[in-house]
């Protein structure tokens, strides 16, 4: 790709066309009649084949293509970028490499590259898994290039044909990440151990030493963000409106509430504050005991058959709930239960109620702000409180929900909101590119800590679990560890209860 403005953006540099498309298909075998029309392009033609392929054979890949042609990334998605530049000051990675390649738009490049060249490089996997996936470059971008959709297509060809380009460990670590973290039975069986890790002193002694560091910086992360353990908070299936001093409210709304992996592991009293407050506000809300994932991690990572799964399993569970609203209190979560009809389109079972579900899906905040206030709100600190708010990227970017957080806070008497120096750049948090990728990770968190910190801020709150590890961790690296962070919902159940912020404040 050629560049006259050595990678500033503001050009038109770069192969603008759409990406060639390979005419032999006979890879795959005849088209069938069902599957494509005569008047069909090679691609669409061998694409519709494709489809009706059962998915444990492993597609076969486009000629003189590093893709197969499962969901490859869209020629007409990759043509809509035209080259500007607005995405660099954007993305978290070009900002602090400089390299045009760790760009959206440089990726955009070498996805187009891979359409038309193959096989798949170790350098194209490389600057595809160096991608934190914030979206940032998708609210930049002035011609509405759809790079979410690129990059989730372009992540599920690496995994099917381009792992061979990781190292051992990465694969290792990669699948003992989706053994773990998508199933709350297993990340609940981590609980005891580390609460006696904790309370012992052993991690103090640890960290003090850096030997985990010097052994694996994945270890030391890990290490570093576990919260500390608290007690388990159970949480009824049913429960119905009511005020915070326990009487009955008529009903405004019916809603089912996603529990979570990370967040009803490590964060229960979030997902109990949000009961309470979604409650107080008139609303009954419903909470399957059976639901697991939602498969947010899985599809962020390209592995999109174990996401549909999960996907199916939370369709089957809601649908039965027969709900108003799907609430969720967790960003990356949310991000991709509002693709859930995009994600299972080509399930003929499950595409039209994964439709009717996904235009249910609201974060907490977005409720709350729909159907308006109801109860009182209480000051939550003498004297009024600054409060700092993180946007989560897959609120913000992903989801385009950044005021009903802050219309939330703003309803709390005595609350000052503090902005944050480049609120939209990624702490580096990401799903689970703080383990994968552990260096470029923390280096985010300390500029995301600094400008935190520099807002004069008594607490940080945020929409998102994974945010939340990853800030208070950053926070306490840079000497900032008796600041305080919580999720913006226990800050509204702390003013509606009347309970006050001591609690989050003396964390």
């Amino acid at each position: 790709m050629s560049c006259d403005c050595g990678g500033a953006g503001g050009c038109q540099g770069g192969d603008g066309g759409a990406a060639s498309v390979p005419d032999d298909t006979s890879a795959w075998g005849a088209t069938s009649a069902q599957g494509a029309t005569s008047e069909s392009t090679p691609l669409e033609a061998t694409m519709a084949t494709a489809g009706q392929a059962t998915m444990e054979m492993a597609p076969p890949t486009m000629d003189h293509s590093a893709f197969d042609v499962f969901n490859p990334p869209d020629p007409g998605l990759i043509a809509d970028c035209v080259h500007c530049g607005f995405c660099l000051p954007a993305c978290p990675t070009y900002q602090l490499w400089g390299n045009e390649e760790d760009s959206p738009r440089g990726r955009i490049y070498l996805m187009e590259k891979g359409l038309e060249e193959g096989p798949m490089t170790a350098s194209m996997v490389e600057h595809f898994d160096a991608c934190l996936g914030c979206m940032a470059c998708v609210s930049a971008c002035p011609s509405g290039v759809q790079y979410d959709k690129l990059i989730e297509a372009t992540r599920g060809q690496v995994e099917r044909n381009g792992k061979e380009h990781r190292s051992r460990a990465e694969v290792a670590l990669r699948e003992a990440i989706f053994q773990l973290f998508p199933y709350p039975e297993r990340l609940g069986t981590l609980l005891a151990p580390l609460k006696l890790y904790q309370r012992t002193g052993i991690s103090n002694v640890i960290r003090k030493s850096k030997i985990l560091e010097k052994l694996s910086p994945t270890l030391a992360t890990m290490e570093a963000i576990a919260p500390p353990v608290t007690k388990k908070v159970s949480i009824p299936e049913s429960n119905p409106p009511r005020t915070a001093e326990g009487a009955s409210v008529p009903v405004r709304a019916r809603v089912g509430m996603l529990l979570g992996c990370v967040q009803r592991t490590f964060y229960p009293q979030v997902n109990a504050a949000t009961v309470r407050v979604l409650n107080m506000e008139g609303c009954e809300v419903v909470v399957p005991q059976s639901q697991g994932c939602c498969g947010a991690l899985s599809v962020h990572a390209g592995r999109s058959e174990e996401g549909e799964d999960f996907a199916r399993r939370i369709v089957d569970t809601f649908t039965s709930a027969d709900v108003d609203y799907l609430v969720v209190n967790s960003a990356g979560c949310g991000s991709t239960m509002k693709e859930y009809a995009d994600i299972l389109s080509d399930d003929p079972a499950y595409a039209q109620r994964a439709k009717e579900l996904a235009d249910k899906v609201r974060d907490v905040t977005e409720i709350l702000v729909e159907i308006g206030p109801s109860a009182p709100r209480h000051p939550v600190a003498d004297g009024g409180l600054r409060v700092a708010y993180h946007d989560a990227c897959h609120l913000s970017h992903a989801q385009g929900v950044r005021n009903p957080p802050r219309e939330l806070l703003g309803q709390i008497p005595g609350i000052e909101l503090a902005a944050i120096k480049d609120a939209d750049t990624c702490c580096g948090s990401a799903g689970i590119y703080n383990l994968v990728r552990p260096e470029a990770a923390r280096e985010l968190g300390d500029k995301k800590a600094t400008n935190i910190a520099a807002t004069g801020a008594e607490l940080v709150v945020t929409g998102n679990p994974g945010c939340l590890l990853q800030v208070t961790d950053a926070l306490r690296r840079q000497g900032e560890a008796t600041l305080p962070t919580g999720h913006t919902i226990e800050l509204l159940d702390a003013s509606l209860t009347g309970a006050g912020a001591g609690d989050l404040l003396a964390r």
